[in-house]
C-alpha cells in the first residue's frame, strides 16, 4: 500500500491533477492507519483531530519520507487570497512554485449519530458549513477538484450515513447544485470509505469533491 500510488511518476498535464489528488488521499489514509496503530486519543473536537493528523503525521519528516509525501506541503488554517475563506488544510505541490493558485483544499468536519437526517445535526453541517464553501466559492478550486474529510466520532454504519447525506443533499440543500451525489470510489487498497460528488458552483463551474471518511469513534476521549 505504501508504494501503490507514487506521485513521483507523474508529470503535470490537464488531467493528471485527478491522479495526483488520489495520491494525496491515499497517503492521508496511510497516516490515518498509523494514527490507529499508535492508539492516538483525541478530544471530540474537529480542530484537535485535524491538528494531530496534520502536525504529527502529514508534516512529520520521518513519516513524509516513509510514505513518500515529499512532493506536498500541508498547511492548516490558511486564509484564501481572493475570498473570505480560511481553509482547514491547504496542500501545495511542485506546481505551486510555478502558479501560486495551484493548490488543493481539504475541509474537515466531524460526523456523529445525533439527528443524522435533521437540518441541525453534524450531517447537515457537513453540507452547509463544509460542502457549500466550495459551491459558493468561499474556497477556490483551481482545478475544479478538492476534498473533504469526515471525522467519524461515534460508531455508525458509514455507507448508510452516506445514503443519508445524499438524501439531505437532494431534499434539504438544493443550493448544492448537485450533478452527482456521493458515490463510492475504489482506488485505495483495503479501504472502502472514499466517495466523490459533482456540483456546479455559483459561477457555474463544475467541481469534483472527494469525501474521505475516517473512523475515529474508538479514539475519542470521553471528557
Amino acid at each position: 500500500m505504501f508504494d501503490s500510488l507514487d506521485s513521483t511518476k507523474y508529470e503535470y498535464g490537464e488531467s493528471i491533477y485527478y491522479d495526483e489528488f488520489k495520491v494525496i488521499i491515499q497517503k492521508i489514509v496511510i497516516c490515518y492507519y498509523l494514527m490507529l496503530r499508535d492508539e492516538i486519543v483525541c478530544a471530540n473536537n474537529e480542530n484537535q483531530i485535524r491538528d494531530v493528523l496534520l502536525i504529527e503525521y502529514l508534516k512529520d519528516n520521518l513519516i513524509r519520507n516513509r510514505v513518500k509525501l515529499n512532493d506536498f506541503i500541508f498547511d492548516r488554517e490558511v486564509p484564501e487570497d481572493r475570498s473570505p475563506g480560511r481553509t482547514d488544510i491547504k496542500i501545495q505541490t511542485k506546481q505551486s512554485f510555478i502558479d501560486t493558485d495551484a493548490y488543493y483544499i481539504i475541509e474537515c468536519k466531524r460526523l456523529d449519530s445525533v439527528k443524522p437526517e435533521g437540518v441541525s445535526g453534524l450531517n447537515a453541517k457537513y453540507i452547509s458549513e463544509g460542502l457549500m464553501r466550495f459551491i459558493t466559492e468561499k474556497y477556490s478550486s483551481k482545478y475544479g477538484l478538492n476534498g473533504m474529510i469526515g471525522f467519524i466520532v461515534e460508531s455508525m454504519d458509514i455507507n448508510q450515513n452516506i445514503k443519508i447525506l445524499n438524501k439531505l443533499i437532494e431534499e434539504k440543500f438544493p443550493g448544492t447544485r448537485t450533478i452527482q451525489g456521493m458515490q463510492s470510489e475504489d482506488f485505495i487498497e483495503d479501504f472502502e470509505y472514499v466517495y466523490s460528488s459533482r456540483h456546479n458552483t455559483d459561477s457555474n463551474k463544475q467541481i469534483l469533491i472527494y469525501h474521505l471518511m475516517l473512523d475515529f469513534s474508538g479514539n475519542i476521549r470521553s471528557d
